[in-house]
């Protein structure tokens, strides 16, 4: 029905068009309560940016009318009062925007020309004043170092590369997104960007490499803080939907990142619900370890829950990093020597530099390795000599993959066209080593 553009109720009866489906929407969603007379109250939801309007609000018309042109009173999220004018109001029609000059009860309406308007903010009367209840915005509870690419391979692929054009793209999503917030760090190069979780940032990330941005990402980490002298982090409510067998692996990953199990339902149709509290930095990594623990079958979700005193050190990768040790184009010959000693990221024929990261080493150390190294040319014969050299396939991450991966001395270098894992410290001897730094053999 929905591919053929129809709908009916009659199912002996096919449809002809989805006129069906409108009469039933009229129907059962009750129409706008209050008065279009009354005092004006529009609570601003969701915000959108105009090189040519600047910041527009979105919003909805609860009680009264409100004309362009219109002086008003904007009821601020700290309390104060703020006059202005309604300069340009639109209405929509479908997904396009369209000028209008009034509104009307229930409304979904766009004002522009308003400076520093953000979500949960009330447009009123000047005379009258009655702002509705603030929506609640949830704190940031994950921060990422955004920093200039400074790699060999900087500037091949990208087209805004300094960090002035990152300010400017970091400052230009402050304007429309009110759960991203901007940091300055004590590097020029370097910005600290706060968000509601890693998926968050990492569609940012995704969104600036498609605009031609190159950057730097480094490893996620949680935002905490202090409530009387403790040390508050914050913690999720994790819903997890998996089949009968996989519960035994779940509970068993879930418990060295401190989850703790508050509700288990059994449907009797072969799944199982189980509902956890889980600090947030427990989460990262989280997603792509159970979907190869259960097989691609496991359905999370979380949701920010409040905050709790720090729980103590939750153990990170204990995996180390195949490490190139040089610049060149990696070799089948090479790779198929090193495949015994973890798991491949990349192929035959990719370029690679000194201190990038080709692979997932299969024990706790990191290894520096020669990918670029060529079988020797020698008039010597054998009967095996020739034989095709086959490689295991190899497994590319993608951004939230890489982002998950990456340990505190990583990043993640992101190009339009490329993902590249490396140290922060690219050549071999100058970086310590795992074991020097602290971190888990």
């Amino acid at each position: 029905m929905a591919k053929a553009g129809t709908a009916t109720t009659d199912l002996a009866k096919p449809g002809t068009d989805l006129q069906p489906l409108f009469e039933s929407i009229v129907s059962t969603i009750p129409p706008a309560t209050g008065d279009a007379e009354g005092t004006l109250q529009i609570l601003v939801t969701n915000l959108d940016y105009s090189d040519y309007f600047g910041r527009i609000a979105i919003c909805r018309v609860f009680q009264g009318t409100l004309h362009a042109g219109d002086e008003v009173t904007i009821s601020k999220r700290d309390g104060t009062m703020q006059k202005t004018k309604i300069t340009k109001l639109f209405t929509f029609s479908g997904l396009k925007r369209i000028e209008t000059t009034e509104t009307t009860m229930g409304d979904i309406v766009a004002v522009a020309g308003v400076e520093g308007i953000t979500i949960g903010e009330t447009i009123t009367s000047v005379e009258n004043p009655a702002p509705l209840p603030l929506i609640i915005i949830d704190e940031p509870t994950i921060a990422i170092q955004f920093s200039v690419n400074n790699g060999p391979f900087a500037g091949r692929e990208g087209q805004y590369v300094t960090s002035r054009n990152l300010r400017e793209r970091l400052e230009k999503e402050l304007l429309t997104n009110v759960s991203i917030r901007v940091e300055d760090t004590g590097s020029p190069d370097t910005f600290k960007v706060l968000g509601r979780g890693e998926l968050q940032l990492a569609i940012l990330i995704e969104m600036m490499r498609r605009e031609g941005f190159e950057l730097m990402a480094g490893r996620p980490e949680i935002v905490t803080r202090m409530v009387d002298g403790v040390r508050m982090e914050p913690v999720e409510h994790l819903t997890i939907d998996v089949p009968e067998e996989h519960t035994g692996v779940v509970i068993e990953k879930l418990g060295p990142r401190k989850g703790e199990m508050t509700k288990m339902h059994n449907h009797g149709s072969g799944r199982v619900r189980m509902e956890f509290r889980v600090p947030s930095r427990g989460i990262i990594g989280l997603r792509s370890e159970m979907l190869t623990e259960t097989r691609g079958t496991i359905v999370m979700n979380a949701l920010f829950d409040g905050y709790i005193p720090y729980q103590g050190e939750i153990p990170q990768r204990p995996t180390g990093a195949l490490i190139s040790d040089r610049q060149g184009l990696t070799t089948t010959y090479s790779l198929n020597g090193l495949q015994e000693r973890g798991i491949l990221f990349l192929g035959a024929g990719v370029d690679v530099y000194e201190g990038m990261i080709v692979g997932e080493h299969s024990r706790d150390n990191d290894l520096d390795v020669n990918v670029v190294r060529e079988k020797k040319m020698t008039n010597m014969r054998a009967s095996s000599a020739d034989e095709a050299i086959r490689l295991v396939p190899y497994k590319a991450l993608n951004l939230e993959q890489a982002i998950e991966f990456i340990a505190d001395d990583e990043l993640v270098e992101v190009t339009p066209k490329s993902l590249r894992l490396r140290k922060k410290i690219l050549q071999a001897n100058r970086r310590p080593k795992r074991w020097e730094k602290g971190q888990p053999e």
